[in-house]
């Protein structure tokens, strides 16, 4: 057998073993849940503890201020995601798409948008007591110049089709849109959904390439605060896109800017994950961006303008002092809002109730429970937990009812 023909067999049956790898990885990672949502059809232990995560709370208010809505473009919604995602040759970026379809209900490319709809719809229909979720638009990455940067634009959601989404589901969901502040209509994009009373906007400085200090955003910020807007950004590093070119404009300290000229900010999972320079002192020393959130937070003159949600703190990567903390600071709750970050909750690597047992937030009794409520419901889960878990050390110390119910400062 010639050499060539050799290498041939070997190719394929990499191939072969990888997409089998892929196969498994999906299986155990991506959609370890019930086709057909049903909590209804708990057991009685589960449903006991179901009940008692809504104690205290009014379902009309709930609210999670974070979640993903995402597509291929299917039915013309206008999404898509970038090329390296669905092709073979980028292997890491293939395996994380795949798992994100999977954990989305995404039976098919040609129907993937109508997919991801409908299994979110139907995990929020299933829960009576669901409240609304803030669904996001996701804009493009763009450069200094204003030039769109297919490259580093992993997935785009247009405004449209959020807005589109929202106006069929009103009792479900609650319009986020996106706009870059380096388009070149990004003062009228962001005027013309403010008239419309959209008041929330969604950035990933990271992924999207832009400095939240930059001068140039002013006026930007101007309009956002003419027209009461929220600007719900990622803080801290980011990992479930790609983002390691931009990690720095993750930093916390960033969004003085905007807090200064009075917009209103929630920085998203509190900033719990990695480092960056703290810009307040002179050698800018690497600090933890939980930190310099907390920092923020404890200034007087942010109370009323800077928030934080919680989505992915109980990520097993944020666990120990970012969640402990949060727990233990109960003087910020009323500054704190909840975020499923959907999909994110239906990938049962990310959250793991082994984790959170070992680690003292749940009883084996209630990791039991909280199984079967994944199992049956993602979204549910994520909220279930949420509500369920205590600190180690302290088990009176809990989140507090305020953070799962629309806030007043905020509005919406």
């Amino acid at each position: 057998m010639s050499f060539q023909r050799k290498l041939i067999i070997a190719s394929v049956l990499f191939l072969f073993i990888f997409f089998g790898v892929i196969c498994i990885v999906i299986s155990k990672f991506g959609r370890d849940f019930e086709e057909e949502s049903n909590i209804q059809k708990l057991s009685p232990g589960a449903d006991s503890l179901l009940r008692k995560v809504y104690v205290g709370l009014d379902p009309s208010l709930l609210r999670d201020y974070h979640a993903h809505i995402a597509g291929l473009g299917a039915g013309n919604s206008g999404c898509y995601v970038n090329g390296k995602m669905t092709s073979p040759l980028h292997p890491i970026e293939n395996l994380k798409f795949k798992i994100y379809k999977s954990a989305s209900g995404i039976k098919s490319d040609g129907h993937a948008d109508q997919d991801f709809l409908e299994r979110l719809i139907n995990l929020m229909k299933n829960d009576p007591k669901h409240g609304k979720l803030c669904i996001m638009a996701f804009d493009k990455n763009y450069d200094k110049q204003g030039n769109v940067n297919e490259e580093k634009t992993e997935f785009y959601v247009p405004n449209e089709y959020v807005w589109s989404v929202c106006q069929q589901n009103p009792d479900l969901f609650i319009a986020c849109i996106s706009v870059h502040p380096y388009r070149s209509d990004a003062l009228s994009e962001l005027e013309k959904w403010g008239k419309m009373g959209v008041r929330q906007v969604k950035w990933l400085p990271n992924a999207m390439g832009m400095d939240p200090s930059d001068i140039r955003c002013d006026s930007f910020y101007i309009i956002m605060k003419k027209y009461d807007m929220v600007l719900l950004s990622h803080a801290g590093h980011e990992k479930a896109v790609h983002a390691e070119d931009d990690q720095r404009f993750g930093n916390p300290l960033l969004m003085r800017r905007p807090l200064d000229i009075g917009v209103k900010v929630i920085m998203a999972h509190c900033a719990s994950l990695g480092e960056n320079p703290d810009l307040d002192v002179a050698d800018k020393k690497m600090t933890d961006n939980f930190e310099l959130f907390l920092r923020m937070m404890d200034e007087k003159k942010y109370e009323g303008l800077l928030f934080g949600d919680i989505s992915a703190m109980t990520q097993y990567n944020r666990l120990g002092k970012p969640m402990q903390t949060v727990l233990m600071r109960q003087d910020l709750h009323a500054r704190l809002v909840n975020g499923s970050d959907y999909p994110l909750p239906a990938i049962n690597v990310l959250v793991r109730t082994k984790d959170l047992l070992e680690q003292g937030y749940i009883s084996k009794e209630e990791r039991e429970f909280l199984n079967e409520i994944y199992h049956s419901n993602p979204l549910v889960f994520d909220f279930a937990l949420k509500r369920t878990l205590r600190h180690p050390q302290n088990k009176n110390l809990k989140l507090s009812d305020c953070i799962f119910q629309k806030n007043e400062k905020l509005g919406y």
